[in-house]
């Protein structure tokens, strides 16, 4: 799939859309978040989109069909930075350069809001998406000890990556 076959639409996510949400979370992660974390999200007021082809662009039945979600973010505004809470791209979808773009276009959303910086929590064995976010210059600026759940029968935790990126803003 190149660059020019679908430009990304994001919508902002709405209760109908937590279906299609929970459907891709499920398979994606392995303590997927749960329909309450996402309404708590959502009743929040964070940024939550969903991702998906633009309408223009539609082929009803394909991937370029709007009815289908590409993936989905939450971002949490702080005073002087985007928190990125969750990203997930669907499953068929990756390996594509989908989260390299979505990730261009949240931090177009952080300049535009005049937020210096962004900053997420990465599983250091999530050996993919740590690449990619060194790949587009987000820096380890912390550890958060036992901040994952990981293995349910040892009732072990995984730490979290903390990494930032400086956000360029306009004069």
């Amino acid at each position: 799939m190149s660059e020019s076959i679908a430009e990304l639409s994001f919508l902002p996510m709405q209760a109908a859309d937590l279906d299609a949400v929970l459907a891709i979370e499920a398979v994606s992660h392995l303590h997927p978040w749960t329909k309450g974390n996402f309404t708590d999200s959502l009743a929040a007021g964070h940024w939550a989109y969903c991702i998906r082809p633009q309408v223009d662009q539609v082929v009803k039945g394909s991937y370029l069909d709007p009815d289908i979600l590409w993936a989905y973010c939450i971002l949490f505004p702080a005073v002087d930075e985007l928190h990125l809470l969750n990203i997930t791209v669907s499953p068929k979808l990756r390996q594509l350069g989908l989260a390299t773009r979505i990730m261009a276009a949240i931090e177009g959303v952080a300049a535009q809001q005049k937020m210096p910086r962004m900053i997420l929590e990465v599983r250091p064995s999530n050996a993919a998406a740590v690449a990619l976010y060194q790949k587009i210059g987000y820096e380890q600026i912390g550890i958060r000890k036992n901040y994952y759940p990981a293995d349910p029968q040892l009732g072990a935790r995984e730490d979290a990556l903390v990494m930032a990126k400086s956000i360029k803003l306009e004069a």
